[in-house]
């Protein structure tokens, strides 16, 4: 496994993120071992998670399947760098959801209490918070790594100007600021490629794309129908949406004798700032079968031919303008 840093910082992670939504409500808790000791077989080390995930409102599912996961021992917590996040509703009450420093407090106490450890290597707001400075944003993480319950802090779902705002306050305050951006960026949405990612690079952040296969539209969904698997209702209207493209790029992945879903990985680990997208494997064939990813190394013609199926953007504002 080549290991890449996180952004400018001197954090090595791998470059595929596990990625544990499917933990609880759709695999088990004990397939979701398996996957994990696995990962770590495989070499990978990059794990992340949310607050929110597993289903039910303030439970935190996923949180406590990896804590009991970690308490197994074994190096499982020290081999892994695990980023979880912050914002999500996880009750009723006003002050336990978004970025407040009364709720970034008490959500992060009760995530280290559900994973079982004493810190958080990269604590990520889910989602940017417009009623919340960002001077209250960064007191709240300043505290938080003051008192060692996390190390490293991220950023998800946030504009290119987001991010700017966020660095050069942290920049005001001395602090490291964000050394990442989980960004939704797939062939089917690369409107990131606009403000995002220039953002990113130029402040030296790295990029882990979510929904990286677009809900599974770029993992080979026609292969799959064809041969009488199902699909939810939105995947086939999101199908019926861009069919054609869809059917250009599976043809050229026939082409290519690879996996749709590996060569739409192998792609976002071509562009610039990215530093490990994130693979959410409900299964272990699935898991294994994405490794195939790091093999793949597409050459000028082939990227050519990509953004002939999925035309991209350039940076702005030259994307609109001269």
């Amino acid at each position: 496994m080549d290991y890449v840093n996180l952004g400018r910082s001197g954090l090595l992670v791998s470059p595929l993120c596990l990625g544990t939504m499917n933990f609880g409500p759709r695999t088990t808790e004990e397939d979701s071992f398996a996957i994990m000791d696995r990962a770590h077989e495989l070499g990978l080390n990059f794990f992340d998670t949310a607050n929110v995930y597993g289903g039910q409102k303030g439970a935190g599912i996923t949180e406590n399947i990896l804590g009991r996961w970690f308490s197994q021992g074994g190096g499982r917590r020290e081999k892994t760098v695990i980023a979880t996040k912050v914002y999500g509703d996880m009750g009723d009450w006003p002050n336990e959801r978004r970025l407040s420093a009364l709720n970034i407090r008490r959500a992060c106490d009760a995530s280290l209490k559900r994973m079982q450890t004493d810190y958080i290597d990269i604590y990520q707001a889910h989602h940017v918070d417009r009623d919340t400075p960002f001077e209250e944003f960064w007191e709240a993480m300043e505290i938080l790594r003051q008192q060692g319950k996390i190390i490293y802090v991220g950023s998800s779902n946030f504009a290119g100007w987001h991010i700017a705002k966020a660095q050069e306050t942290a920049a005001r305050r001395n602090f490291t600021g964000l050394v990442s951006e989980q960004s939704h960026y797939n062939l089917l949405t690369r409107a990131p490629e606009l403000e995002v990612l220039p953002a990113c690079e130029d402040y030296g952040l790295g990029v882990i794309p979510w929904s990286p296969l677009a809900g599974g539209l770029l993992g080979g969904v026609l292969r799959k129908i064809d041969k009488g698997r199902s699909a939810a209702d939105n995947m086939v209207k999101q199908l019926e949406r861009h069919r054609d493209k869809i059917e250009q790029w599976e043809k050229f992945c026939d082409e290519l004798n690879e996996d749709p879903a590996n060569v739409a990985l192998a792609w976002l680990l071509k562009q610039r700032a990215v530093a490990a997208p994130i693979i959410g494997p409900r299964t272990m064939e699935q898991l294994e079968g994405s490794l195939r990813t790091l093999e793949i190394d597409l050459d000028e013609a082939a990227l050519a031919r990509i953004d002939e199926i999925f035309p991209g953007h350039r940076t702005a504002p030259e994307d609109y303008a001269w």
